[in-house]
């Protein structure tokens, strides 16, 4: 027996449909459901797999059956093999090797055994899928004729025109010329007049190569598919075109944001009906067939394309469905420029097929309204919006401003009015104020005089808006605004960055009865261009988020009662998403002088702080070119740590860039000096830390070398600078700065840096509470009279109890600066006792730093 469907699937589900290979008494023919019909090209060695009860049962490669027309026999044969086979609970799976999705493929054909059918509806629906598939199919000739127009539409603009879309591309003429305008590119040389088939095979050839190497996927079709005039694979591979050329490849406004939202993983047929949904929300568009043949839904999208060409589609009788379509494709090509690549009566036809409707629809993205078009006003009720604590069902009070605002820029041109009646049917006084902003807002209030049920009436041309009258219960006395407190990132006056989500949170706790609302001014004044979401988490908490879509200082309004609440409204400068301006950088390898060749401590850091998103980049130039010895590393979430070694001496230039923007004083311009050895050296805690109001100091150890000592200070403000001659080679150095910041400490022999000079030293802001002058130092691991033995363990005491709160640090080194290990050990009276052990009978020095004095 012969199961009267056998169920098969190729091996890439590209529509996701269910298709059949049917068996009648005539010829087993491929078909597909839903409105696309596709016939199916089976290829030689694809495997059709057979399973009994879900199990895999038997498996014969296709290649024992040929689909072309001259080998009716060996599909006949093949056809006996399965009427022999049991196939009751079996389905049949064809598996495609090159998991191409479904084109145009020529039908299976075959002549198979006549059977008898057990139910007369099975074999009328047979019948039916048949006349679907025959060559003269309704919709097969609506297809072709869109594409031929479609073609057309194109090749006008270089005189050129498709008669037969099935013989005009057999030389490859026409269809290079077709791609050419496509892709506005020009093609490889090829044949201008090609008589013999291998002229016009290679003409073909040059334009299928053309489209594979613009990314274009051509399946199951060759060049002498074209040239033999195949139609169904020549509309296979027109309809790839329409794909990639007219829906996949253009830009469509709004087109960003809903691809980010799906990942970027639209196919084409969801991208067009995703732009169709945001122009036509009123009508439940699912499908490119069967809901466009009343004709409202292309009506309601071309008033969508352009708001008043055709304004009275909701209007519309279905039962008149030719008349809608032709007004409103004759409106869209008059002017929109929409061409008709399908008539009206194909579209409402219910034989439409989806592709058709596809390659016309997609005009519509990019149709541009032209001058003088009878643009006709409409207004609609339905389509105004109100928001706002002062029509929500609780939260108005007594004697406070309620506040809210209509929004009709959907509705068409209109008036707005407003009233409010109280619980004794008096009506109290609103304001309602025009806004003349892009959404044609109104901004309206009322101050409710007593407690209970109010009913606001809000009208537009007369008529009620949707929800209109709101229903407001009115409490009773209002809270206090001035115990109301906000805080967040989305008021601090800076950091906030454009189109990028930020927020606040709002406390009411102890402010009594009352709800908050939020205004955010754009630098224009306008209240309505940047929306604020106000939810609220908890009793008493709320969070409001928002997102800026314009660079600029933005006014956040905070609201109790219709009263400002503290230190409202808040000033907030939105940055562009990357503003190299607001990056800083500094650091010892970015000074003027100092540097010498081979110097490994040649860092800066880049402080990325409130400049947005962006990663910084960093360029070195030096004598002979760039410098590509260089690294960058993260510190933390805003800063970063460079470094380069220079190899010659000279002039450098180091560049630092941020979003490929250079930032403020790129660039920086270094002078390396030659590698130099000396004796001297420096330790102490001024060359690294200090505070604003104590002295920084450190000490300088000739260690016998001779030469004029010299010191200078650069930084934010001018440092007052002591040296004190130590009569022992050594000297110690103090200086006083009075702002905070990065200050250079150069210390000089001959009027040149020694080596690691300058020092970088970052000074702290003044605390008050902070006093390094009363830390006591004292015990026998200090002492200069031999209280320290070689190889013996010595401790000295810190004592910091009345200096304040501040990091605690020491250094111990011998006469080479090589650092000697110590312990610490809190004692119970809180100060600390220190422990190390001299390797050697040299001096050792001890050094004993408390927040970044010493």
């Amino acid at each position: 027996s012969i199961h009267p469907l056998l169920q098969y699937s190729t091996g890439n589900h590209h529509t996701g449909k269910t298709h059949f290979l049917s068996s009648s008494s005539s010829k087993p023919t491929a078909i597909t459901s839903g409105s696309s019909k596709t016939d199916i090209k089976l290829q030689n060695s694809t495997p059709i797999c057979i399973h009994y009860s879900g199990e895999h049962y038997k498996q014969t490669p296709l290649d024992r059956i040929r689909t072309e027309h001259e080998e009716h026999q060996n599909i006949h044969q093949q056809c006996q093999y399965y009427t022999t086979t049991k196939l009751s609970n079996m389905d049949v799976q064809i598996q495609n090797p090159q998991g191409s999705h479904p084109q145009y493929y020529q039908e299976l054909t075959a002549q198979q055994h006549p059977r008898e059918y057990d139910d007369p509806e099975d074999e009328e629906a047979e019948m039916e899928a048949e006349r679907e598939l025959a060559e003269d199919a309704q919709w097969k000739r609506i297809q072709q004729n869109t594409f031929t127009r479609w073609a057309n539409e194109h090749l006008k603009i270089i005189d050129k025109n498709i008669a037969s879309l099935e013989s005009d591309l057999s030389d490859g003429l026409k269809l290079i010329a077709l791609i050419e305008v496509l892709s506005q590119k020009r093609m490889s040389k090829h044949n201008k007049r090609p008589t013999f088939r291998s002229q016009k095979l290679e003409n073909v050839s040059v334009a299928l190569k053309f489209l594979e190497c613009e990314g274009i996927k051509i399946v199951n079709i060759d060049s002498s598919d074209i040239v033999d005039c195949k139609l169904k694979l020549i509309m296979g591979l027109i309809w790839t075109l329409i794909l990639h050329y007219s829906i996949s490849l253009p830009m469509w406004e709004g087109d960003d944001s809903e691809n980010q939202a799906n990942g970027n993983n639209t196919t084409p047929k969801q991208r067009l009906m995703n732009w169709i949904h945001r122009l036509v929300p009123d009508l439940p568009i699912n499908n490119f067939t069967n809901d466009w043949t009343s004709g409202k839904a292309i009506g309601a999208l071309v008033d969508g394309v352009a708001p008043g060409l055709c304004p009275d589609w909701p209007m519309w009788d279905p039962k008149d469905a030719v008349q809608n379509a032709t007004e409103a494709m004759g409106l869209a090509d008059d002017w929109l420029d929409v061409r008709q690549l399908i008539r009206p009566e194909e579209m409402v036809n219910p034989n439409i097929d989806e592709q058709s409707m596809m390659t016309y629809l997609s005009q519509y993205p990019n149709a541009k309204l032209k001058q003088g078009a009878p643009l006709r006003p409409k207004t609609n009720p339905n389509r105004v919006r109100a928001y706002g604590p002062g029509i929500e069902p609780t939260g108005p009070v007594v004697g406070a401003p309620a506040n809210f605002t209509v929004e009709t820029f959907s509705a068409g041109k209109g008036t707005v009015d407003v009233a409010v009646v109280n619980p004794n049917g008096n009506s109290e006084k609103v304001d309602c104020r025009f806004n003349n902003d892009k959404n044609l807002t109104y901004s309206c209030s009322y101050v409710p005089k007593i407690e209970g049920p109010h009913k606001v009436y809000v009208k537009f041309c007369g008529r009620d808006i949707p929800k209109s009258p709101y229903e407001v219960l009115v409490d009773c006395q209002a809270g206090d605004p001035s115990k109301v407190t906000a805080s967040g990132p989305g008021i601090q006056p800076d950091g906030v960055t454009v189109n990028k989500q930020t927020y606040f949170e709002i406390s009411t706790k102890d402010a009594g009865k009352g709800v908050p609302e939020v205004i955010i001014l754009d630098p224009a004044n306008h209240k309505t261009s940047v929306a604020a979401k106000l939810r609220q988490l908890a009793q008493n908490q709320y969070r409001c988020e928002y997102t800026a879509n314009q660079v600029g200082l933005h006014s956040v309004n905070v609201f109790y009662n219709g009263q400002q609440i503290k230190n409202s409204p808040f000033g907030v400068r939105v940055a562009p998403v990357c503003d190299p301006k607001k990056v800083r950088a500094s650091g010892r390898g970015l000074q003027p002088v100092g540097v010498r060749v081979n110097d490994e401590d040649c860092t800066f850091r880049i402080y990325t702080e409130g400049a947005g998103e962006g990663i910084p980049e960093v360029k070195v130039f030096g004598p002979g070119g760039v410098i590509p010895e260089y690294s960058i590393r993260k510190v933390d979430g805003t800063t970063y740590e460079a470094q380069y070694i220079p190899l010659k001496e000279g002039r450098y230039k180091i560049l630092v860039l941020f979003g490929g923007v250079e930032i403020p004083k790129s660039p920086f311009e270094v002078k390396v000096g030659p590698q130099k050895h000396t004796s001297i050296v420096a330790y102490g805690p001024g060359l690294k830390s200090g505070m604003v109001g104590n002295p920084a100091s450190f000490v300088v150890e000739t260690n016998g070398e001779t030469g004029n000592l010299g010191f200078s200070i650069a930084g934010p403000s001018q440092a007052e600078i002591e040296c004190h001659d130590n009569g022992d080679g050594s000297a110690l150095v103090k200086y006083h700065p009075t702002a905070p910041g990065e200050y250079a400490v150069h210390i000089l022999c001959d009027n040149e840096d020694i080596p690691k000079s300058p020092y970088i030293a970052h000074i702290l802001p003044k605390v008050d509470d902070f006093h390094p002058e009363l830390v006591k130092v004292f015990g026998p691991g200090i002492e200069k009279n031999g209280s320290v033995i070689t190889n013996k363990p010595t401790e000295f005491t810190v004592d910091a109890s009345k200096a304040g709160d501040a990091p605690l640090e020491v250094k111990i080194n011998d006469v080479f600066a090589n650092t000697i290990q110590h312990k610490f050990m809190k004692n119970s009276d809180g100060t600390k006792k220190v422990m190390y052990t001299a390797p050697t009978a040299d001096p050792v020095t001890v050094e004993v730093n408390y927040g970044g004095g010493r």
